[in-house]
């Protein structure tokens, strides 16, 4: 069963830089707090257009009155960010949904190094303060096109000047080229925990250099799924549903999450892409996963404890879920 959704009233719309706007919502009553979040949570806008949209929260976790999000008026919009910046105005209402954590930040490691690219700085951000509020050792790398695209700059600064924070700032319209992610992370030390948070090809890029340098504490929150070849598990499968008793046909071209629905079941799910992970569903038996979310590390993956069912498939059964 989906959780309730909360009624968020929108308080402040904040320009941060070109092209990225911050969202402020707070409780429609003063006397109601917000669910608690942890840094590294994301909420999903309902928004009035039908779309539901997945936006980091930036604020520090440690406040319950108000949530934060910067959203990015994406030149690929699907509808989404588009409508956020031309129509969501101050003063209206809409549902969000309670906090999830794909991209959970382990506060008491001997150290942590940040790397955001972009918008991907919203997630990063609000690590940056946890970590600073608790005297953790911590430093940032922040990338992006230009300065003009880089939101919260200045608050970054402000907080890296106060708690002697290290920063590293790599505009590719300054330096000429993209981040050398190998020589920026380097002798950064093993032990350290790292976190990157931008588009793909960046994502891309941390991983190869974590696992180039050898550091094995390396998380990622993707935007998009990993592209997957669509012509995989092209038959008709079955999933078993042990919960409710139901066993359910998914025919080529259409998800589980959908079958399951057009069977009468109501599981949790909000982006239908595979980067939410409301969906998360438990595997108590499976003969082969085609996993397409972006969410999962490789050992989960391998491990088929758990599945994304509005974007994974079954290549061959049985799949048995907790459903």
């Amino acid at each position: 069963m989906s959780s309730p959704a909360l009624k968020a009233l929108v308080h402040t719309m904040r320009y941060e830089a070109d092209g990225i706007v911050s969202v402020e919502f707070r409780p429609t009553s003063p006397e109601v707090d917000f669910p608690a979040f942890e840094a590294g949570s994301h909420i999903d806008l309902h928004l009035p257009n039908g779309l539901v949209r997945s936006y980091s929260l930036c604020n520090p976790a440690s406040e319950r009155q108000r949530y934060v999000v910067g959203v990015l008026d994406d030149r690929k919009s699907r509808g989404g960010s588009r409508y956020v910046h031309q129509q969501l105005r101050v003063g209206s209402t809409i549902e969000i949904s309670h906090p999830r954590n794909n991209f959970a930040l382990q506060d008491g490691a001997e150290r942590s190094v940040l790397v955001s690219g972009g918008i991907g700085v919203t997630p990063i951000w609000c690590m940056l303060q946890c970590l600073a509020a608790l005297g953790r050792p911590v430093e940032i790398v922040y990338c992006a096109r230009s300065r003009n695209e880089a939101a919260f700059i200045d608050a970054i600064s402000a907080l890296a000047a106060e708690k002697d924070i290290a920063v590293t700032w790599h505009f590719d319209q300054e330096k000429g080229a993209p981040p050398n992610l190998v020589q920026m992370l380097e002798g950064k030390g093993a032990d350290s925990h790292y976190y990157c948070c931008g588009p793909t090809p960046m994502l891309d890029s941390f991983v190869k250099s974590c696992e180039q340098l050898g550091y094995a504490n390396a998380h990622i929150e993707r935007f998009a799924a990993v592209h997957a070849d669509a012509s995989a598990a092209a038959e008709t499968y079955v999933v078993e549903c042990a919960k409710s008793g139901k066993s359910v046909e998914v025919p080529p071209g259409k998800s589980i999450l959908d079958s399951l629905i057009e069977a009468g079941l109501n599981p949790e799910h909000s982006c239908k892409e595979g980067v939410c992970g409301a969906c998360e569903t438990v595997v108590l038996e499976a003969g082969e996963i085609e996993h397409r979310d972006g969410i999962l590390s490789k050992l989960e993956r391998q491990s088929n404890k758990t599945m994304m069912i509005c974007v994974s498939r079954c290549k061959r059964g049985p799949l048995v879920l907790d459903i």
